[in-house]
C-alpha cells in the first residue's frame, strides 16, 4: 500500500475486483507490482484504464497503484477504470458529475449467465436428431 497523500477507490467488473490508489506523481501505472503496459498487454485495455484520467485532464498528475484479483484481463481493466473513477472523486468531488455522465461510476452489471440443467451451456440445448 502506498504511503503519503493518496486517494483510494475500489472498482468491480464481472468477477474482477481492483483496489486502486492514486498517488501524486508523473502518471505511472502499476498493476500487481508490474508495469501497466506489461500487465494488460493490449493497448486497448491500457486506453480503457486511462479514460477517466483523460476526460478529467489528470493524466500526468497521479501515479496509479492497483491490486487486481479475480476474472480475466478485460474484467480487471474495467475494474481498474471503475476504481480510478472513484478515487478521482475522493481527490476532487467536483469531478463527480463529469464521470457520472459518462458512466464511469456505474458498476457494469453484466456477468456470465449460469449454466441451466438439461442444457450444454447457459442457453444452448442439445442438438435435435430427427432419426
Amino acid at each position: 500500500m502506498p504511503t503519503g497523500v493518496n486517494y483510494y477507490g475500489t472498482g468491480k467488473r464481472k468477477d474482477a475486483v481492483a483496489r486502486v490508489w492514486l498517488v501524486p506523481g508523473t502518471g505511472n501505472l502499476t498493476v500487481n507490482d508490474r508495469p501497466g503496459d506489461r500487465y494488460f498487454g493490449r493497448p486497448v485495455l491500457l486506453k480503457l484504464v486511462q479514460q477517466p484520467l483523460e476526460i478529467t485532464e489528470m493524466l500526468g498528475r497521479f501515479d496509479i497503484v492497483a491490486h487486481c484479483a479475480g476474472g480475466g484481463l478485460s474484467g480487471q481493466a474495467g475494474a481498474v477504470r471503475h476504481g480510478i473513477s472513484k478515487a478521482l472523486i475522493e481527490s476532487d468531488p467536483d469531478l463527480r458529475t463529469t464521470l457520472r455522465r459518462l458512466g464511469y461510476l456505474t458498476r457494469d452489471p453484466r456477468v456470465k449467465e449460469r449454466k441451466k440443467y438439461g442444457r450444454k451451456r447457459a442457453r444452448r440445448g442439445f442438438q435435435f436428431s430427427k432419426r
